[in-house]
């Protein structure tokens, strides 16, 4: 949530991250001490929730009793108008002082480092509401008779119960969006193992910390471990998985004297390896700096409120001082009267209610309204972002296209049919756990296929899978670099022989989402330009991009690259979306404008941004856009609505309507006009639950 509440302070930013980075393999339960600011100057919001449960309990049957009397008058046949008071006042103290401490320590930090925000105002605002409404009942028998009306006496118990609630929500939702930073930092440091296999001379192996791996030291990873640190292949050939860095799904063949990173996943076979790069120095650590550094900053939208307060709490402090000295020397006997009812109506009326509302409100409708279409929003900041970006930077894998590879061509030798290249090949590699075999595996099935058992199978790194089938030799490998099929310029072509003599290729690739190009389409006529950002090959790229009319592309980049991608196109003014899948993702979403995940994808994506879209289908996309625009739309309306109602109310409420009409707000319509703010704040905001995406 974004509004009444983004402070740069000390005290908010200088500790928004501190109780966590440093002990990301505490549980994750684990809470800093409840004196301890989180995120702009509050504790961490799961002491704020029995708070805000308590603060809603007891609001509830304060605006009931406040709002009995305006609908009906039986409520005075149970209880009288004193009695009414004192259980307002008995039910809203506790809310004031307990469940609304953490913002009154905010106030108070802010009048003493003289950096007014919406804290100020809010506080400011319900503490006049609250204390004029505490004197009302303890001198009711002393009281003018302008402070009653058949309605009762001028109460604003409620203003205070509900709008100290109310940003109490909109806190721990904040609290919560900003706790995704901990989460995601949590799940890359996860990557990477606790224990090592160090090998020594003499060839024995030990079991070690991670931490006790010093650059030099051999260490053996076995099938199916991540790699602790990183290093330089010694001995051999290894086959890794290293979709965290370049997000494409293939394994990578790495032969002797090439460097492997710490985080990514042995697939097949053991090997010997030279640490080089160890703790904080690996890719994976830098990985987590880079994700870190990004989460640290917050969006301009962020300072909004707190702008608007910079000045606002001034002049309305002012208005209120004037208008009680004015009264007072100038109006006679009850001047100093008048002047305090004055300057307390200043004070309510100026109470940031409907400011304070006419972000929140509309944001947390949006959210429910994204939730029904599918876009989760994990970041309120985020949302609105969206609305105003003009350049969307896209991963291809996962996101463009469906993440695994698939059998989009059978080119058979002369002699051997294309069903018969087929069955020899996925029975060879069945065996095998590779995606690429998978893949040949699931196209026999599909075309009705029968499975063959092999016999002898093998996998050799960077070779491919031998094995015999029906008495025959196969061996199924990667075809020689220079190998292309025209029809499938960007395919992964794998070369099958039999009895060693070739029998044909089978062309693999990353299908496009049935989905895809319609939404990209779509987005480019909303005004984004479109580009993607893969560490596939740039051959592969090139053609995708065509395909899809893409704006441009940029291929085998690194994760640290596409964050830098995102930084080069800010800096020319440009606000950036980024949408992808992987762990190599992670340091681009957290950096962008606007980080939108696939929900088919990874957790440490997810984690690092603000939107969701559950289906990883970029239709989403585009109603989030819809979404983000309507809400933009409505915020303005809102903030528009806010301080039109404040900025009426206040010369009004201060008495420059009574040189000309004799007239005076009593504070009983000044709350009225408080209330009609917020309600006019709240309906409008409720229109985007039927918004059209």
């Amino acid at each position: 949530m974004s509004s009444p509440s983004h402070c740069a302070t000390p005290e908010s930013s200088g500790h928004s991250h501190s109780h966590s980075h440093g002990h990301a393999s505490a549980p994750t339960d684990a809470l800093p001490p409840p004196d301890q600011p989180v995120h702009m100057g509050l504790p961490h919001e799961r002491y704020l929730r029995p708070k805000f449960y308590l603060a809603a309990a007891l609001t509830l049957p304060v605006l009931v009793l406040a709002m009995w009397p305006m609908f009906s008058h039986n409520l005075y046949d149970h209880l009288t108008m004193l009695q009414s008071a004192w259980i307002q006042l008995a039910l809203t103290t506790p809310v004031f002082f307990w469940c609304g401490w953490p913002f009154i320590r905010r106030w108070a930090k802010s009048l003493r480092e003289r950096d007014p925000n919406m804290f100020t105002l809010t506080v400011t605002g319900t503490g006049a509401a609250y204390f004029f409404s505490v004197a009302v009942v303890l001198f009711w028998d002393h009281l003018p008779a302008q402070l009653f009306s058949h309605h009762g006496a001028s109460l604003y118990f409620e203003g205070t119960a509900f709008i100290t609630t109310v940003v109490l929500l909109g806190q721990i939702l904040e609290q919560r969006a900003h706790a995704r930073t901990d989460a995601a930092i949590r799940a890359l440091m996860d990557l990477a193992p606790k224990i090592a296999h160090r090998v020594a001379a003499d060839g024995t192996e030990s079991d070690v910390p991670v931490e006790s791996v010093q650059p030099g030291d051999l260490l053996r990873v076995r099938p199916g471990e991540n790699l602790p640190v990183d290093g330089v292949l010694t001995a051999g050939a290894a086959e890794i998985n290293e979709s965290m860095l370049t997000g494409e799904p293939l394994p990578v063949t790495k032969r002797t004297g090439e460097k492997v990173s710490a985080g990514t996943l042995n697939t097949t076979g053991s090997f010997v390896y030279r640490a080089e790069r160890v703790g904080a120095d690996t890719l994976l650590a830098q990985i987590v700096k880079l994700v870190e550094a990004a989460t640290e900053s917050e969006p301009p939208i962020a300072a909004l409120a707190d702008r608007v307060s910079a000045w606002f709490f001034p002049v309305v402090v002012t208005i209120a001082v004037t208008s009680f000295f004015a009264w007072g020397l100038l109006a006679g006997e009850r001047g100093w009267l008048l002047g305090l009812i004055n300057a307390v109506s200043v004070f309510i009326i100026a109470c940031p209610c409907a400011l304070g509302l006419a972000t929140p409100v509309s944001i947390v409708t949006g959210i429910g309204r994204g939730a029904q279409a599918g876009v989760l929003v994990k970041d309120a900041a985020a949302l609105e972002a969206l609305a105003g970006a003009r350049t969307l930077l896209i991963d291809k894998t996962g996101t463009l296209t469906a993440g695994q590879p698939e059998v989009v061509a059978v080119q058979p030798a002369a002699g051997f049919g294309a069903d018969e290249l087929l069955a020899l090949a996925a029975a060879a590699e069945a065996p095998s756990e590779h995606p690429l075999a998978r893949a040949l595996v699931r196209a026999a099935q599909n075309r009705g296929l029968a499975a063959v058992p092999a016999e002898d199978f093998r996998a050799e790194a960077g070779l491919g899978v031998f094995a015999t089938v029906n008495g025959r030799r196969i061996h199924a490998g990667r075809a020689a670099a220079a190998t292309t099929l025209a029809s499938h310029p960007a395919a992964t072509l794998v070369a099958v022989t039999v009895d060693d003599r070739p029998a044909g290729v089978i062309a693999l690739a990353d299908q496009v989402k049935a989905t895809t190009p319609a939404a990209v389409a779509e987005l480019q006529r909303l005004g984004l330009r479109v580009f993607m950002v893969t560490g596939d090959r740039t051959p592969a790229a090139a053609a995708l991009a065509r395909e899809l009319r893409l704006d441009g592309f940029h291929a085998e980049v690194t994760p640290a690259r596409k964050q830098e991608l995102v930084r080069e196109h800010q800096a020319r003014g440009e606000r950036v979306v980024f949408a992808g899948d992987g762990l190599n993702d992670a340091p681009a979403l957290a950096a962008a404008d606007v980080g939108i995940a696939m929900g088919t994808g990874t957790d440490v994506a997810m984690h690092s941004a603000g939107l969701v879209l559950v289906k990883g289908d970029l239709q989403a996309l585009v109603r989030a856009v819809h979404l983000s625009r309507a809400t933009l739309r409505n915020i303005r309306q809102n903030l528009f609505w806010a301080f039109f109602y404040n900025g009426l109310g206040l010369p009004v409420a201060a008495g420059a309507l009574f040189p000309l009409f004799g007239w005076l707000m009593n504070p009983m319509f000044a709350g009225v006009a408080m209330s009609l703010s917020s309600i006019t704040v709240v309906s409008n905001a409720l229109r985007l639950r039927h918004a059209r995406l």
